[in-house]
C-alpha cells in the first residue's frame, strides 16, 4: 500500500485496536465513542449516534424518518438485518391520486408520509441487542436538543438549498427567523427533546400512542392526509434474512426489499465478470462500464423491488443468469440509452455511519428522511419532521411497487457489511438516494481492484449516471469527460458531491480496526 501525497490536502485513515466508528458529524462520533468507552456495545453506539444525527442534520433524518440496519452479533452469530420502514395509512387509496392526475407520488405531500418506523427500530434493537439501555444511549440527543447545536458548515449548504420545501410547521420548527441557519448557528429543537425523554420511559409507545402519535397524525390530517393513531400504533420492525453475492473474494451483504440492497448485489455479480483491475481507476474505461452496469441493474430494480410481499422475482433478479443477460447488452465503447427514472427520483438526504465495538459486534446503519427534509410537514407541537418515503411508491396499477394501503415503498436507503472467507472485514454505508448501490460497489472496487486504503477509496473521485446523464465530479480529468462524451455519455457535474460514505474495517491478519470519514460531509473517524 502506497502511501498519500502528505503535501496535499487529505486525510489519513484511523487506526485503533478496540473499538471504531465513522460517522457524518464530530458530535456523533464523539458520541458514540464516548458510550463505547463508557461499557455501550455497538448497537447501543449506532443508535446514539443517529439520535444526535436527527438534530446535527435534521434535513437528513429524524425521528419521522425510517432506518434500516445490519448487525453482526458478534464472530461467532449469524448477521442479522432490520427493517424499520413504515408501511401507507390503511385508508389510503392510489385511485384518489390518479382521478386527481397524478402520474406519480407528489412528493411533498402528506400522502408521501408513510408512517415512520425508525423509532420502533431502535427500540427493537436496544431491547434486543443494547447493553446499557434507553436512558443512557438516548440522553446525549436530549441534552442536545435542548441545549442546541451549531450548525456545521455542509449541513448550512444544504439547508440553504431546501429551505423553501418546509411549509406550515416545518417552516416554524426548522428555520430561524424565516430563514435557513448559517454555519455556527444554534439550532434548537425542545420539543423534540420532549419526544425522546416519552421514549425513554414509554419505549417505543412513547412515540407511537399517546400525545406524540395524536400530534402526528393532527399534523399530517390538517395537511391533508389520511393517517390514524392506529396506524401509528400498529407500526413494527421487521428481522430479516440479508441477502449477498460474491465480488472477487469476498462477500456483499445487503438487506432484502423493499430496499434497494439487491441493486448493488446485480451490479456486483455483473461487475466481477469484468476485468476491473486492468482500467486506469480514474479513467473512462472504468466509468463507461459502470455507468453502463448501473443503467441496467436500476432498471431491473425498477421493474422487481417492491414491498417483501411484493418482489417474487427476487430469486431471478440475484441470479448468475441474470448477471450474465445484462453484461451481455453492454457495449464496451458505447453508452447505452438511461432507462426512464420511475417514482423513485434523485435525493441525496440520508445519514449512514458504521460501528465495531470491542467484542467485535458491528453495525451498519442507514436513517433517512428522503428528500431534504422529507415532505416539509412538520407535526404542530413538538416539531417531528415528517419523511416523504411514500414517494418511492410507483402509481402504475399492478406494479410490484405500486402505492397500496398497508405496503412499504422500495427503499434507496441500504447498509452493507463485506465478508472474506467468512469472517466479517468492513461495515459501511454510501448515502446518496439512487447512487447508494453505485456507491456500495465503487468504494469496493476501489479496495479490491486498485489496492486503496479505506480512507483513499472513500476519498477518490465519483460518477453516477442516471436521468441527468453521467454525473461525474470535479476531481476527473477534462481528458476523461472528454472521451466518455465521445462514447455517447452526456457528461455532466452533479451540484453537490455524490453521496458520502462512513466505513470501518477490521484487518483480518492483525486485528486492528480501521476507520474512514467522508471529505463530501462534515463528519469524522474516531476510535480507541
Amino acid at each position: 500500500m502506497a502511501f498519500r501525497d502528505f503535501q496535499r490536502p487529505g486525510r489519513s485513515a484511523v487506526f485503533a485496536s478496540s473499538a471504531i466508528c465513522a460517522t457524518s458529524h464530530p458530535l456523533a462520533s464523539y458520541t458514540a465513542l464516548d458510550l463505547l468507552s463508557r461499557g455501550g456495545n455497538a448497537v447501543d453506539a449506532a443508535i446514539a449516534a443517529a439520535l444526535m444525527l436527527g438534530l446535527c442534520e435534521p434535513q437528513m433524518t429524524g425521528l419521522g424518518g425510517d432506518m434500516f440496519a445490519l448487525v453482526q452479533p458478534g464472530p461467532d452469530a449469524p448477521m442479522l438485518g432490520i427493517n424499520a420502514s413504515g408501511r401507507a395509512p390503511a385508508a389510503f387509496d392510489p385511485a384518489i391520486l390518479r382521478a386527481e392526475g397524478h402520474r406519480t407520488m407528489p412528493r411533498r405531500s402528506a400522502h408521501a408520509v408513510t408512517v415512520p418506523g425508525a423509532v420502533d427500530g431502535f427500540c427493537r434493537l436496544l431491547d434486543d441487542h443494547g447493553r446499557i439501555g434507553r436512558d443512557a444511549v438516548f440522553a446525549p440527543a436530549i441534552r442536545l436538543a435542548q441545549e442546541g447545536v451549531p450548525v456545521a458548515p455542509r449541513v448550512a449548504f444544504d439547508w440553504a438549498r431546501s429551505a423553501d420545501t418546509l411549509s406550515g410547521p416545518g417552516r416554524q420548527y426548522f428555520l430561524l427567523d424565516g430563514r435557513a441557519p448559517t454555519a455556527g448557528a444554534l439550532f434548537r429543537a425542545p420539543g423534540q427533546a420532549e419526544v425522546l425523554r416519552r421514549i425513554v420511559h414509554e419505549g417505543r409507545s412513547g412515540f407511537y400512542e399517546g400525545a406524540v402519535a395524536a400530534d402526528m397524525v393532527a399534523g399530517l390530517r390538517a395537511a391533508g392526509g389520511c393517517h390514524t393513531e392506529a396506524d401509528f400504533a400498529a407500526q413494527t420492525s421487521l428481522y430479516v434474512e440479508p441477502v449477498s453475492a460474491a465480488y472477487r473474494d469476498r462477500r456483499l451483504i445487503e438487506l432484502p426489499p423493499n430496499g434497494q440492497g439487491a441493486t448493488a448485489l446485480l451490479m456486483a455479480r455483473m461487475l466481477d465478470r469484468f476485468d476491473l483491475a486492468g482500467c486506469d481507476p480514474m479513467g473512462a474505461d472504468r466509468a463507461h462500464l459502470e455507468a453502463e452496469v448501473a443503467k441496467c441493474a436500476y432498471d431491473a430494480r425498477d421493474r422487481v423491488v417492491g414491498d417483501p410481499q411484493t418482489t417474487p422475482r427476487l430469486e431471478r433478479m440475484l441470479s448468475d443468469d441474470m448477471a450474465e443477460a445484462l453484461v451481455a447488452l453492454i457495449d464496451t465503447q458505447r453508452a447505452g440509452p438511461i432507462p426512464p427514472e420511475g417514482a423513485e427520483a434523485l435525493h441525496r438526504e440520508t445519514i449512514c455511519l458504521s460501528v465495531i465495538d470491542r467484542d467485535r459486534m458491528a453495525v451498519s446503519l442507514i436513517y433517512s428522511v428522503f428528500d431534504s427534509f422529507g415532505s416539509g410537514l412538520a407535526s404542530p407541537q413538538f416539531g417531528i419532521n415528517f419523511h416523504n418515503r411514500g414517494a418511492g411508491f410507483s402509481l402504475a396499477p399492478g406494479h410490484p411497487n405500486e402505492a397500496r394501503a398497508g405496503r412499504r415503498p422500495l427503499h434507496t436507503i441500504i447498509p452493507a457489511m463485506v465478508t472474506k472467507d467468512g469472517a466479517l472485514e468492513m461495515a459501511y454505508g454510501v448515502m446518496g438516494g439512487q447512487y447508494q448501490p453505485t456507491g456500495h460497489l465503487r468504494v469496493l472496487s476501489n479496495l479490491l481492484d486498485y489496492g486503496m486504503d479505506l480512507q483513499q477509496a472513500v476519498d477518490a473521485p465519483r460518477s453516477f449516471a442516471h436521468a441527468e446523464g453521467l454525473q461525474m465530479e470535479r476531481g476527473y480529468a477534462a481528458t476523461v469527460r472528454e472521451a466518455l462524451a465521445m462514447r455517447g455519455h452526456r457528461v455532466t457535474t452533479p451540484e453537490s458531491p455524490l453521496g458520502g460514505a462512513q466505513a470501518v474495517q477490521i484487518d483480518l491478519e492483525r486485528g486492528v480496526l480501521i476507520g474512514a470519514s467522508d471529505p463530501r460531509k462534515d463528519g469524522c473517524a474516531l476510535g480507541i
